[in-house]
């Protein structure tokens, strides 16, 4: 049976993040759930699959906390398992920005369906960015958008102010158009930039992955393919399964070129990573590739492995 993978996320004020967390555990369990759930004050944030017919009860259960009636997800589908367990954490915020006042829940940009997406972006007037990291941006990005370089989301407030001083510097106001992977990461940084006084602030609904989902790809702007948060590393137009493996010593993602690299070694190193590990960290990662390896042969997974990267969508 095929598996159901479902990314969503919602900014939603919760007086008790803690009771969420207890009531919704039990709930994504009894349905089958595995992945990764992030709660806090502001909302909820999270990827889960289910290997057969639970997910409709999995996103019953969301759907019924308070304030997500409406919540949306994205739904994929993969042929293994892409998560080990299921998590459902508290955390400050469901995407770490590190600004205390930035509330998306009060204040936010304008949403841009993916269908008007390419209208927008395709305006001179319009400054386009990549919030997501910068080992997403190396393996794909839509045509003209700025890569700040970033490798935390926490590090965007301060390259803002810097790319908002340079842009004023050239007498320049132009509209913001920013994007990530599910929506939730540009939502937030529309909610900072308008606070900061810029007006013309616009963010993809639902995301790179609504877009990839949507967006027919002879008309698609989007070159590459997209980094996801599960053991599927990536996935390309109509959300199909791409080209990429993950590097489980340093957890950048690999291309096939990386692959073929000397210095890639499966489950320890790769050309990112090669140089800056010691021969202890070696020794470790080559004995539990060892234990993966014996796990498989058992028809076992192996939960030591790590998993692909947690951060915002």
């Amino acid at each position: 049976m095929t598996i159901r993978v479902s990314a969503f996320y919602k900014f939603v004020r919760f007086a008790d993040p803690e009771a969420i967390q207890q009531a919704l555990r039990p709930a994504l369990e009894a349905a089958g759930a595995a992945g990764t759930v992030l709660v806090a004050s502001e909302g909820i944030n999270g990827t889960i699959a289910v290997d057969g017919d639970g997910m409709d009860a999995a996103m019953a259960a969301l759907r019924a906390l308070p304030g997500c009636a409406d919540l949306e997800h994205k739904e994929s589908h993969a042929d293994t398992m892409p998560f080990w367990r299921l998590k459902v954490r508290l955390k400050r915020e469901i995407v770490t920005m590190g600004v205390p006042e930035t509330d998306p829940n009060a204040l936010v940009g304008t949403y841009v369906a993916p269908d008007a997406w390419n209208d927008l972006i395709s305006d001179p007037d319009t400054v386009l960015i990549d919030t997501r990291n910068d080992y997403e941006c190396e393996i794909g990005s839509f045509e003209g958008a700025i890569d700040p370089e970033t490798s935390t989301f926490r590090e965007f407030p301060d390259w803002f102010r810097a790319f908002r001083a340079d842009l004023e510097a050239k007498g320049r106001k132009p509209k913001i158009a920013m994007f990530c992977t599910g929506g939730i990461r540009c939502e937030k940084a529309t909610s900072f930039v308008k606070s900061e006084g810029i007006d013309e602030v616009f963010h993809l609904k639902g995301g790179i992955l609504k877009y990839l989902e949507t967006v027919p790809e002879p008309e698609s702007k989007w070159k590459g393919e997209c980094f996801v948060f599960d053991q599927r590393v990536s996935v390309g137009h109509g959300l199909e399964l791409g080209s990429y493996g993950l590097c489980h010593g340093c957890q950048h993602p690999v291309s096939e070129a990386d692959r073929a690299d000397p210095k890639f070694e499966e489950g320890v190193s790769c050309p990112v990573c090669h140089d800056t590990l010691s021969e202890d960290q070696r020794a470790r990662f080559r004995e539990r590739q060892h234990q993966i390896r014996l796990a498989k042969k058992r028809g076992e997974l192996h939960i030591g492995r790590s998993e692909a990267k947690t951060a915002g969508k």
